[in-house]
């Protein structure tokens, strides 16, 4: 009688080890509405926009059987919107010089005299 409740035992641990395993692998058996053929969730602006650093951060892939690792692309993400911000704090400096400069090559050209003046 003990062997047989040791062998019981140990086929239900087996089976608990295969159900905890595959369902590891495999997910829980729940699935996503299906999205319509040659669709994808994955959208950007189009290259006349600018792509800005809230559209990196809200972009989302498509999810596969055992695709990618979420965290990782995620980490990607955030990383190439950070990319993006300073890039766009750099281009807004440079060209806030750049019309400074503009203005006061105004003023210098305003302030010449004219080659043709009396003198």
């Amino acid at each position: 009688m003990g062997t047989a409740l040791i062998y019981l035992v140990v086929l239900l641990g087996v089976a608990a080890a295969f159900f905890l395993g595959a369902t590891a692998i495999f997910g829980r058996g729940e699935e996503l509405a299906p999205i319509p053929p040659n669709a994808t969730p994955t959208w950007l602006p189009d290259t006349v926009d600018r792509v800005g650093a809230e559209d990196v951060r809200a972009l989302r892939f498509q999810q596969a059987l055992r695709g990618y690792k979420m965290a990782e692309v995620d980490w990607v993400l955030e990383r190439l919107a950070y990319e993006l911000d300073r890039v766009q704090l750099e281009l807004d400096r440079v060209a806030g010089e750049r019309d400074g400069l503009r203005g006061r090559l105004a003023e210098l050209e305003s302030a010449e005299p004219s080659p043709g003046g009396t003198g």
